[in-house]
């Protein structure tokens, strides 16, 4: 099923749909709108839907994932890229990688974001350490870190929330 084929609702943000839909299409469509809210220009206004929405985005990987959003000095999306994929329990992340991407697309602030494919957004004392060299090497290029999401089927931790930024 294609999000074109939803009819806007009489309420913002609500929609029709005409005909039966199975899970996996609402899945899909849960997917398409949250890419759609990622996409380039938009603000970034509302830290907890910026998290619900790359939630829905990385939950349901089966193996871990490390991911960039991007954005200008105004805090627009410039874009959302996946930089590493890892295994069930984790994923190597290369700092000079990220450096790399930040500095390709012009960035003044980004988003850090990674899953554990558990299920359990809990970050670990090496999700912790990550952050800290993350934000170091990003300020040495005057990009602003804003946050650090973890995000399981059980929900999302913000580590910006929690004191480590």
């Amino acid at each position: 099923m294609k999000l074109h084929k939803l009819k806007a609702g009489e309420i913002a943000g609500s929609y029709i749909i005409d005909s039966p839909v199975t899970e996996a299409d609402i899945l899909r469509l849960a997917l398409q709108l949250a890419a759609r809210r990622m996409a380039r220009g938009k603000p970034l206004t509302d830290p907890l839907q910026v998290a619900e929405h790359l939630q829905v985005l990385l939950q349901d990987h089966e193996h871990g994932v490390f991911a960039l959003l991007l954005l200008d000095s105004k805090n627009r999306v410039i874009g959302f890229r996946e930089l590493f994929r890892g295994t069930l329990d984790g994923a190597s992340v290369y700092p000079r990688e990220v450096l790399k991407t930040v500095l390709e697309h012009n960035a003044a602030a980004v988003v850090l974001v990674h899953n554990h494919p558990s299920g359990d957004p809990a970050p670990s004392q090496a999700d912790r350490r990550l952050t800290r060299t993350l934000k170091i090497a990003l300020d040495l290029v005057g990009t602003r870190t804003l946050d650090h999401i973890v995000v399981g089927r059980e929900g999302f931790v913000s580590l910006a929330q929690q004191g480590y930024l």
